[in-house]
C-alpha cells in the first residue's frame, strides 16, 4: 500500500519549542506548514508552491505592504523573520500589513538558526506522516475485518465513521453511522449525495457546511456513500477509499457475501490470485489532469489507487482512451500474473508519454518491444556515431561470430589482422571495453536496431 500524503505541520506546534524560541507577533497563530523556504529576495514569490513558511532576515525589504502582499497571493502560510544581524526588531509596518492580509508572523530570535527552524518542520512532517499510513493501515485492516461480518454494510460503515472520526451515509440503503450532524450539514451532505446518485452526477463531489468537510461518492451499484469530517486530514481519502470498494462489492446484485469475503482475503493476505475473479484483467497506469474516480468509472471498474503516480486501476474490460488522460495498458492477465502486468503497464504508460498517444499497450516481442522504436534508433545512432560503415561491419560480424577472429575474417574476407586492427579501432573510437559482456550487448542490441531502420520487414 502507498502512503498517503504527508499531513502538514500546524504553526502551534512550533511555537512551544523552546530551543527554537520563535515568537508570534502578527497575523493569525494558526497555520498549515507545507515545507520551509528561506530567502532574502525582494520578491521570492516566484519560487513557492504555497503553504510554505518563510524564513528572511529582511535583507531586501523595503516596502513591507507590497512585500506582505506578493506573499500572501503566494499562498504562503505563515513569515518567519529573523532578528539580528540585518534588522534588530521586525521593521516598522511589517506587523501591521501580515494583520491586514491575515499572515502569521513569527520572530527568529538571534540564537537560532534558519536550518534548526526547518529540520524541526521536516522532522514532525515525517512523524505526522508515520502516524497517517499507521491510522490508515489500521483502517484498511478493520474495515476488511467489518466486510467479513454477518452482517457487513453496516459493519462497514460504524468501522468507516470511527475512522474517520465523523459521520458517514449510504442511500438509498438509509443506512447512516458515526456523530450526528447539524441541521445545515446534514442538508447540505443530502444534496450533495441526490447531485452525486444523478445519472449524469459526479463520481465524486466534495461541499463544506456549518464547520463540517462533506464529500460524496457514487458506488456504481446505484448507491451513494456520503461522508461528514470536522477538518480534511490526507489519509481519509484514502480510508474512504476503501470503504467505498468493499460497499460497492457488498452492494452489488451478485451473491452476498462472494466478492466481499474475496476483497477481504486480498487486503489481509495480499493474495490476488485467491481473491479475484479468473478474469482476465487489465493492469492500467494513468496520468491525467481528471477524476480518478470518473476515469474508474469510465473504465468499469470500481478496483482503483488514486494516491500514487501514476494512478493504478484493475479492470476486467478492454480499456479504451478517455479524455484528459495516457494510459498505459498490460496484456491480458489471471490474477497470479498481475505483478508481470503491473510492470507492463508501467513501460506501456512511459511509451504512450514518449509518443504522446492517449492510449498504448502492452505487446510481446522480447527487448524491441520494451522500448519506443525512435528512442531506440536515436540511441543507437549516437552510440555508432564515432564508427563509419566498415567498421560497424566489422564489429557487427564480431560480435556474431562472438569474438572470433578467424570466422570473422572469414565473413569479411579480410586477414585476421585487420580484423584486430578495426577492433581496436571501434574499442578506441567508442571509448569502451569490448570484452565486457554488458558492452557487447548493447553494441549487439543497437546495431540491430540500426538494421532493422535500414532493412524494415516486408509486410
Amino acid at each position: 500500500m502507498e502512503a498517503p500524503p504527508t499531513p502538514p505541520v500546524p504553526l502551534g506546534a512550533l511555537l512551544p519549542d523552546r530551543e527554537l524560541g520563535l515568537r508570534h507577533l502578527a497575523g493569525p497563530a494558526e497555520a498549515d506548514v507545507h515545507g520551509v523556504h528561506a530567502s532574502e529576495m525582494a520578491d521570492p514569490s516566484p519560487y513557492l508552491l504555497g503553504g510554505e513558511l518563510l524564513l528572511t532576515a529582511g535583507a531586501a525589504l523595503a516596502d513591507a505592504e507590497a512585500y506582505v502582499a506578493r506573499l500572501s497571493r503566494a499562498g504562503v502560510a505563515a513569515l518567519g523573520f529573523g532578528v539580528a544581524p540585518v534588522h534588530e526588531a521586525a521593521p516598522p509596518g511589517l506587523a501591521e500589513a501580515c494583520d491586514r492580509y491575515g499572515l502569521p508572523l513569527l520572530e527568529v530570535p538571534p540564537g537560532t538558526p534558519f536550518t534548526a527552524v526547518a529540520r524541526t518542520v521536516w522532522r514532525l512532517m515525517a512523524e505526522a506522516r508515520t502516524r497517517e499510513l499507521r491510522r490508515v493501515t489500521e483502517a484498511q485492516q478493520s474495515l476488511a475485518a467489518a466486510a467479513a461480518r454477518p452482517d457487513p454494510v453496516p459493519a462497514v460503515l460504524s468501522r468507516l465513521a470511527a475512522s474517520l472520526g465523523g459521520h458517514v451515509s449510504l442511500l438509498p440503503a438509509g443506512r447512516s453511522a458515526g456523530r450526528a450532524l447539524p441541521a445545515e450539514s446534514s442538508e447540505a451532505l443530502a444534496s450533495l449525495l441526490a447531485r452525486s446518485g444523478a445519472p449524469d452526477g459526479p463520481a465524486t463531489a466534495t461541499d463544506s457546511a456549518a464547520g463540517w468537510q462533506l464529500a460524496g461518492y457514487a458506488l456504481g451499484t446505484g448507491h451513494v456513500l456520503g461522508t461528514a469530517t470536522p477538518r480534511r486530514v490526507p489519509g481519509d481519502h484514502a480510508i474512504t477509499a476503501i470503504a467505498a470498494v468493499l460497499l460497492t462489492l457488498l452492494t452489488a446484485d451478485r451473491p452476498a457475501g462472494d466478492e466481499a469475503a474475496a476483497l477481504t482475503r486480498l487486503l489481509l493476505d495480499g493474495d490476488p490470485a485467491a481473491a479475484l475473479a479468473p478474469g482476465p484483467w487489465h493492469v492500467v497506469h494513468a496520468r491525467g489532469s481528471g477524476d480518478p474516480q470518473a476515469l474508474a468509472a469510465a473504465l468499469g471498474t470500481v478496483l482503483l489507487d488514486p494516491r500514487g503516480d501514476p494512478v493504478r486501476l484493475l479492470t476486467d474490460r478492454e480499456p479504451g482512451p478517455q479524455p484528459g488522460w495516457r494510459l498505459g495498458v498490460s496484456a491480458p492477465a489471471a490474477p497470479a500474473r498481475l505483478p508481470g502486468a503491473e510492470a507492463q503497464a508501467r513501460r506501456a504508460l512511459h511509451r504512450a508519454e514518449a509518443a504522446r498517444t492517449a492510449l498504448a499497450r502492452h505487446t510481446e516481442g522480447g527487448l524491441t518491444a520494451l522500448l519506443d522504436p525512435a528512442e531506440a534508433r536515436a540511441h543507437a545512432e549516437a552510440l555508432l556515431a564515432p564508427l563509419n560503415a566498415a567498421l560497424r561491419e566489422t564489429l557487427r560480424a564480431w560480435l556474431a561470430h562472438h569474438g572470433s577472429w578467424d570466422r570473422t575474417a572469414a565473413a569479411l574476407s579480410v586477414h585476421r589482422n585487420t580484423v584486430r586492427q578495426r577492433i581496436a579501432r571501434c574499442a578506441a573510437l567508442l571509448g569502451t571495453d569490448l570484452d565486457d559482456p554488458d558492452t557487447r550487448m548493447e553494441l549487439w542490441f543497437a546495431l540491430r536496431t540500426l538494421d532493422t531502420k535500414d532493412n524494415p520487414p516486408v509486410t
